[in-house]
């Protein structure tokens, strides 16, 4: 008996330990990433509290996540090509490290009273061109842990993580900052980042096939190449940027739903929000305690109408029924099955493409996430000109016609379970088992 196959028993239950975190080495993986993601969530509401703190402006609030998400989005396909060209276990360390490192700066001349507004926005400048690297190495480099099998269940453990620590990481930092200042908050963040580098320095991992010939231009023009051929990658990844540009921009569009329209003002928006998180997280830990579905192909096609259409019934029953009690309702919906969707599409993409283009075609998935502030300023021009529900049901109508359409005219994107089904029949066979002791360097 294999390995792999002791380590992810026949049947799995909701109340068993998913399946993916039976390996391990994405244990460890695993327990290394909430750490870091955690200390990221401490970083960007350290960033943007004492930014306010500082310039007592909200344009700067905005300056802060620009800073953030321009380099992320330009440099994330030369993170792809990275990822794919160098060691993804290095790669990884360094940048968490040179992460950590920022962030204890910012620590240190927060403690000292040294920090000003444009030292803030130059860190975060940095940050967010490191992380343009660091994201699609990571992504690149979990699927090596486990078996193919438990895809879903590893995307899906991964995915909650960023769920779980978007709900509690800024309440602990504000908790932290109150009682013990900025400076501590940004000193236990870069401790998050460090301990991710601890974990990867010890991971051993058997090597992984690499792509990319060393010319950057090159390599990426064969990552664009590779995608446009490719009518099935192509549908994903333009299933995750219409996520980005149009379905998530109701987050952007929250205040006006909580204030001017449920006149619940923002404790209600804090409400509103927490139970969409609430639906996506709780969506999220079951799919990881399932392990692999068959039904992929319903699940990413019917998940993404059914949230498109929840969109446009939250902003319709806003707008004309006014309920807040109803509003909660179709928004923990929303969460559910834009975690239904999203998660199927990265199992997708992950169980789906070659080891050698893995880096380039997590770059691409990253640069659509990257795009989301784009998106709320498009939504905040419909909303300026004909209102905020009119912009949500647009976003509603747009992710839902992107998942229908390719479905009725594309036979590929029509079968795409049956395509899903066969790539892990061929992956059946467990690739070697990577181990938590220490490796070479």
């Amino acid at each position: 008996m294999s390995q792999a196959t002791v380590d992810t028993p026949k049947k799995s239950s909701l109340f068993s330990v998913p399946p993916a975190l039976r390996y391990p080495a994405f244990r460890a993986y695993w327990l290394g990433t909430l750490a870091s993601v955690s200390g990221f969530q401490m970083f960007q509401f350290g960033q943007l509290w004492l930014a306010y703190e500082i310039t007592g402006s909200p344009l700067f609030l905005g300056f802060v996540g620009l800073a953030n998400a321009i380099p992320a989005i330009a440099l994330n396909l030369f993170g792809g090509v990275f990822a794919d060209l160098f060691d993804k276990r290095r790669l990884i360390r360094v940048t968490q490290l040179i992460t950590a490192a920022l962030i204890m700066l910012l620590a240190v001349m927060t403690m000292l009273d040294a920090v000003h507004i444009y030292n803030l926005l130059i860190i975060a400048f940095f940050a967010g061109a490191v992380n343009a690297f660091d994201q699609p190495a990571r992504q690149a480099l979990y699927p090596h842990l486990i078996d193919r099998k438990v895809m879903l269940s590893a995307v899906a453990m991964n995915s909650a993580i960023w769920q779980g620590t978007r709900i509690v990481a800024p309440a602990a930092a504000g908790a932290i900052i109150g009682f013990f200042g900025t400076s501590v908050a940004f000193f236990l963040a870069g401790a998050g980042f460090v301990t991710m580098a601890l974990v990867i320095s010890a991971l051993r991992i058997p090597p992984i096939k690499r792509g990319g010939s060393g010319n950057a231009a090159k390599d990426m023009l064969e990552g664009v190449n590779f995608i446009a051929k490719n009518s099935i990658f192509s549908f994903l990844i333009g299933m995750t940027f219409f996520n980005s540009f149009f379905g998530l921009a109701y987050i952007f569009m929250m205040p006006i739903f909580a204030v001017d329209i449920l006149k619940v003002g923002a404790e209600g928006q804090g409400v509103l929000m927490g139970v969409s998180g609430a639906g996506a997280l709780v969506t999220t830990l079951l799919l990881g305690s399932l392990g692999n579905i068959r039904q992929k192909g319903l699940m990413l096609i019917g998940g993404a109408i059914a949230f498109g259409i929840a969109l446009v019934a939250f902003a319709l029953a806003a707008e004309f029924h006014g309920s807040f009690i109803l509003a909660l309702g179709i928004i923990f919906f929303m969460g559910v099955f834009n975690s239904i969707y999203m998660v199927s599409i990265m199992s997708s993409l992950q169980i789906m493409v070659p080891d050698n283009m893995r880096g380039r075609v997590m770059g691409f998935y990253g640069m659509t996430w990257s795009i989301m502030p784009l998106g709320g300023f498009q939504a905040g021009i419909v909303a300026q000109n004909l209102g905020a529900p009119f912009a949500v049901s647009l976003g509603g109508l747009a992710v839902a016609a992107f998942a229908a359409g390719p479905a009725m005219l594309n036979a590929k994107v029509r079968n795409i379970g049956a395509i899903l089904q066969g790539f892990e029949r061929a992956a059946t066979e467990p690739e070697p088992r990577p181990q938590t002791s220490a490796g070479d360097g």
